[in-house]
């Protein structure tokens, strides 16, 4: 357990960097990596505004960049950490995508998955919380910088 809690830390400190990265390019900043065996084999951060494209969330591009690393369609022995609680559409590919694992930092009260379900929508382990200090805090200085 106390190796789960100091792994999931370093992993997460791994996607507060990608979104560290999503800021510097004016994007959200969320951030992503998938882990499998211990090791990343995907990281992505948001690129909503660069592609103009909705869909081009943090774990939707670090899904498809998993499956690329792995050339597989399903991820079920792997774990996902993100800096910000998946939306719907995001809960809805990690499903669909059989990962095991969802580790999050920050909860999102307006479009996060649990503001909508009861519950995750697959039997995925959730950990919520996770430097969600530090991953919040990010959000916060962005939405601030942005309004100034």
């Amino acid at each position: 357990m106390k190796n789960d809690v100091l792994d999931d830390k370093y992993f997460m400190q791994m996607a507060l960097a990608e979104a560290e990265d999503a800021y510097s390019e004016d994007e959200i900043p969320v951030g992503a990596v998938i882990v499998s065996d211990g090791k990343i084999i995907a990281k992505a951060h948001n690129l909503t505004e660069t592609l103009k494209d909705v869909t081009a969330h943090a774990e939707v591009l670090a899904i498809t960049a998993a499956e690329n690393a792995l050339g597989a369609k399903y991820l079920p022995e792997c774990t996902i950490y993100v800096t910000l609680e998946p939306c719907l559409m995001c809960a809805a590919a990690i499903a669909h995508a059989h990962i095991q694992r969802v580790v999050f930092g920050a909860s999102d009260p307006k479009k996060g998955y649990s503001t909508f379900l009861d519950k995750f929508p697959s039997k995925a382990e959730i950990v919520k919380g996770v430097l969600a200090e530090q991953s919040a805090k990010i959000l916060k200085d962005f939405f601030v910088n942005i309004r100034s």
